[in-house]
């Protein structure tokens, strides 16, 4: 008897992860024919499961007939307990930095070898700023990020230190430099960017630590901080030091 060469049938699950998986910061906006190549699935597949996460508004279709993720995805992401109750500690601290300095402010968690915004506090008077929350940005480029990737896994820093890419002309792009800058965050206990994200934007950040682990980090952007940067870092570790008190 013939041995059995059937493939192993794929559950209807593994596809709409697939799909879902489909989307990162380079895809926010595919075509039908983008999510089932990405996805590699049938096309008729793609067609019947994104028309039902569609309807679900797990994915929005646009008029252009592109989807995009949906708001339900981001509001089910937001009962994730730690980045919950991570919010939730924060939200107090963050929202006295912005009276303080009516300054944008910051709260990041590491997202493999992205930053991902969990929160933000901003105003007419801030810098503008690219990040939202939700957003995942690179970590080399910006305050939150160094500041994850000093106390990032080995691999991780690898990883980011293997592909720098340039973000503004003072993106920090050679590997060099950026480790001694990673290696000072441990002394120093703060690290910095000079419009190295957006032009006209430089930010200073702090590790958030619960239970002598570094969850997050709290950051500040500001139009320039050379005679500042002091009070700012030590303002930062102030509300970094109550979010992790509120943690444990």
């Amino acid at each position: 008897m013939a041995g059995n060469s059937a493939q192993p049938r794929v559950s209807v699950t593994s596809r709409v992860l697939a799909l879902l998986a489909a989307f990162d910061d380079d895809h926010r906006s595919l075509s039908l024919t983008e999510l089932a190549q990405r996805a590699d699935i049938p096309l008729a597949t793609a067609h019947r499961l994104v028309g039902e996460l569609a309807r679900g508004e797990v994915l929005v279709r646009r008029p252009d007939g592109a989807y995009v993720v949906g708001r339900r995805m981001w509001d089910l992401g937001l009962l994730a307990p730690v980045e919950t109750g991570l919010r939730h500690a924060a939200s107090p601290f963050l929202h006295d930095l912005y009276g303080a300095t009516l300054a944008t402010v910051h709260l990041a968690v590491r997202d493999g070898t992205s930053v991902l915004y969990v929160e933000r506090v901003s105003g007419h008077a801030s810098v503008p700023v690219v990040s939202q929350v939700g957003s995942r940005l690179p970590m080399h480029a910006t305050g939150v990020g160094k500041v994850l990737l000093a106390y990032a896994p080995e691999d991780v820093r690898a990883e980011v230190l293997g592909n720098l890419t340039r973000v503004t002309p003072y993106t920090v792009t050679q590997p060099g430099r950026l480790l001694d800058q990673i290696r000072r965050v441990h002394s120093d206990g703060y690290a910095t960017t000079s419009e190295e994200m957006s032009l006209g934007a430089c930010s200073v950040a702090v590790p958030v630590r619960s239970g002598g682990e570094v969850v997050a980090a709290l950051g500040i952007v500001v139009a320039g901080f050379q005679r500042d940067k002091a009070r700012l870092v030590s303002a930062l570790q102030v509300a970094a030091h109550g979010i992790g008190r509120t943690l444990l």
